[in-house]
């Protein structure tokens, strides 16, 4: 039970607000030195577990590469694609990236859009340049809102159209313990081929929603220019 006392050390770490990679390094020291491991083999095992994990250090590579871009214009860049489309809102945008996304999610391409490498240096600006094409400045809070849908478009891009490919962890993960647990064949195709009705659910209420945006985003900034002139025109 004295090793649980690492669990501890979590969570007064992340309640005293401390930096989240040095309370979980020494949380794993710690637990190691209570289980009775002597100092180099706690090392070894943090060795280990960098080596057979080196996929989440990509980081490293990829956010200077963006760094990069942006600050050579890729948004500067974005926005002006986007204003050669008169007719593409930024609703209809963020719904075409929903369904691009939904896609690439489906054949297995989960890693060729996202947060880092697609959202917040091209999906973000080209839908902050739809909105300013037709509306001028936005608004700080207007342009929070903006944000905050285009992540979800690719949120549940990805959370309903991973589940269409056959080899996504998440498949074979129920399909190993039904099977298992009681004893039937269950195969990976029968629940991809029942993922489709939901992912095509949820693009069309996720896309409905996309699309409404562009008139609460009309209501919301027009309400802001009149109330101004509203207060001219009572002096």
């Amino acid at each position: 039970m004295i090793v649980l006392l690492g669990v501890l050390v979590v969570v007064i770490g992340f309640a005293t607000k401390r930096n989240p990679l040095l309370v979980v390094g020494v949380a794993g020291i710690a637990t190691g030195l209570l289980g009775g491991l002597t100092p180099g083999k706690v090392l070894a095992a943090f060795g280990e577990g960098f080596a057979s994990s080196r996929a989440v250090t990509i980081f490293a590579i990829t956010l200077p590469v963006i760094g990069l871009l942006e600050r050579y214009g890729l948004q500067e860049q974005a926005r002006n694609l986007i204003s050669r489309f008169g007719k593409l809102t930024t609703g209809r945008f963020l719904a075409l990236y929903l369904g691009l996304r939904q896609i690439g999610a489906a054949v297995g391409l989960t890693n060729v859009f996202g947060h880092a490498q697609t959202v917040r240096p091209l999906a973000v600006p080209m839908a902050e340049g739809a909105a300013e094409r037709k509306y001028g400045t936005l608004p700080d809070r207007t342009r929070e809102k903006v944000r905050s849908f285009s992540a979800s478009a690719d949120n549940v891009g990805l959370f309903f159209g991973e589940d269409v490919f056959l080899a996504v962890g998440s498949i074979l993960l129920i399909t190993g313990f039904v099977n298992t647990t009681y004893g039937t064949h269950l195969e990976p195709l029968h629940l991809a081929l029942w993922a489709i009705p939901t992912a095509l659910c949820a693009f069309a209420v996720h896309g409905w929603r996309l699309l409404r945006l562009d008139r609460a985003l009309e209501r919301e900034l027009l309400t802001a220019d009149v109330a101004p002139a509203a207060v001219e025109a009572t002096k």
